[in-house]
């Protein structure tokens, strides 16, 4: 169907991904709609327009540029905005590359939703199942919850949220052999960058950490548990 799946990319200071991704999508065939989320006050912010201008006549792919609210403030801002059109949503960063298989790894992801609500990822090549650094949903649980990831966070730890929503609402799918491979400083296959730096800080790794325990442990995560049960039951009726 038209408008079934949409992958939120919030991309800073990393405009060489776009061609990358791009091309990536050609590579496994994915027919899915692929939305840039740039920050206004990008550095390389010429670089991205420069990318979103040859990338006009793409129908599967648009840029939105907007006030910078760093990776989960952009990430729930597109996605509420998104889940009243599409089906299914998606998260990749912009250091994830989708890998070429025998099946599509967007065509999987819409097989493994087509059921209800539910949570799938793939195999990044450095957590693997232990955490969702790349992660599809179906749109209703943001259209529940009220975000894509709980707004307590910053950067860090959604991917492990992810995994606790899809366990604890029963509608959790890992696909070792569904390769989004992960392009991170910690397994040698990228650079160390100001983003990587960023929010890698110690500062920002208290941070996030402080609140996803909070989250996980203050009533937080049973609170959203509670809403997804529900939905899962609604949906089963």
């Amino acid at each position: 169907m038209a408008d079934d799946l949409l992958v939120i990319i919030p991309t800073r200071g990393r405009p060489q991904a776009v061609p990358e991704i791009v091309q990536a999508w050609d590579d496994t065939g994915a027919t899915a709609d692929l939305l840039f989320a740039v920050d206004t006050d990008d550095p390389k912010l010429a670089a991205y327009k420069q990318h979103a201008a040859a990338l006009k006549g793409d129908g599967r792919v648009r840029f939105t540029f907007g006030k910078r609210r760093r990776l989960v403030g952009t990430l729930n801002q597109q996605a509420v905005k998104a889940a009243k059109s599409y089906r299914f949503l998606a998260f990749l960063g912009d250091d994830h590359r989708p890998r070429p298989a025998a099946m599509a790894w967007d065509a999987r992801i819409r097989v493994c939703l087509s059921g209800g609500p539910g949570i799938v990822y793939g195999n990044d090549l450095l957590q693997g199942e232990a955490m969702a650094t790349a992660v599809a949903m179906t749109s209703d649980i943001v259209e529940t919850l009220g975000v894509m990831v709980p707004d307590c966070l910053v950067h860090l730890c959604a991917d492990l949220v992810w995994v606790e929503w899809g366990r604890g609402m029963g509608r959790i799918t890992y696909l070792d052999d569904m390769v989004i491979e992960h392009l991170h400083p910690a397994n040698g296959k990228a650079v160390l960058d100001q983003g990587y730096e960023e929010c890698n800080s110690p500062e920002q790794v208290s941070a996030d950490s402080a609140a996803y325990y909070e989250y996980r442990d203050g009533g937080g995560l049973e609170a959203d548990l509670a809403k997804l049960r529900k939905l899962v039951e609604e949906a089963a009726q």
